[in-house]
């Protein structure tokens, strides 16, 4: 698939194979999620998910931040019909998010507000500036953060996502590390460098053999425990007599650098 011809308004992509960037571009919005932005974020996922050359992706905002969340201005005084569409929209961005093969790394910096709060918690991965703040305010303007908080609660412990809905309150990136919302806080000029650095890690692995990880986890992290291991019992018999679990298992024991396949 080639990215090369997406052509985007709100959004960027650079890619610097293996990785790909997918900037949001929304500066003077503070990357608020309007509806044909979101339509733009899930087109390009989907297009990145179908690569062969990109094995990760980095999301970021241009701007003084990640994502403020929804764009307000845009939802003032529409109908239910309206809210339901964007709301839609929403999730199968979300979605799309986690169903393609590549990890997705969140690199924050600034705030990350009700929905690029549930941006943060629906990547796979997230780095962050030591300065950066974390929130699901929504309640402070009578807008409970009910879908963020499906990404949140599942990224976090119940006391602090409930704490976090309920009171509107920010997180430092501090207790973010510590709530499990982030996977690190860096000083800001180290930020795109230590993004950078996992993604980089990540990328030396099997594309085939993280694709199927990244889908089986989700699969399994709400499955009963028994169920679980009935589950991915089946992944990972499947995954061993793949070319490159026969590649990789040989390069370990003749102590050599493995040559992936992707397959």
């Amino acid at each position: 698939m080639d990215t090369k011809v997406l052509q985007f308004k709100h959004i960027t992509l650079e890619v610097e194979t293996p990785i790909a960037y997918v900037t949001m571009n929304r500066p003077n919005k503070r990357n608020a999620l309007s509806q044909e932005h979101m339509e733009e974020l899930t087109e390009c996922f989907f297009t990145i998910g179908k690569s062969k050359e990109i094995s990760v992706v980095i999301l970021r905002g241009n701007g003084p931040a990640f994502c403020a969340g929804h764009d307000l201005k845009e939802m003032l005084n529409e109908t239910p019909v309206f809210y339901q569409q964007l709301f839609d929209t929403c999730i199968k961005m979300m979605e799309t998010i986690q169903s393609i093969p590549q990890p997705v790394i969140a690199q924050v910096h600034g705030i990350a507000t009700a929905a690029g709060c549930q941006l943060v918690a629906t990547c796979d991965l997230a780095i962050a500036s030591e300065e950066s703040t974390f929130a699901t305010p929504g309640v402070k303007i009578g807008l409970f953060c009910s879908t963020p908080m499906v990404a949140l609660s599942r990224a976090v412990g119940r006391k602090k996502a409930m704490e976090m809905l309920l009171t509107g309150d920010s997180l430092s990136a501090e207790d973010a590390v510590a709530a499990g919302l982030i996977n690190k806080a860096v000083p800001a000029n180290q930020l795109e460098e230590e993004t950078k650095l996992l993604a980089t890690k990540i990328s030396q692995a099997s594309s085939y053999t993280v694709g199927v990880g990244k889908q089986s986890f989700y699969q399994q992290i709400e499955m009963q425990q028994n169920l679980a291991y009935a589950y991915t019992k089946q992944v990972m018999s499947m995954n061993a007599a793949a070319v490159d679990a026969s590649e990789g298992m040989c390069a370990f024991i003749e102590k050599r650098k493995p040559e992936w396949k992707g397959c």
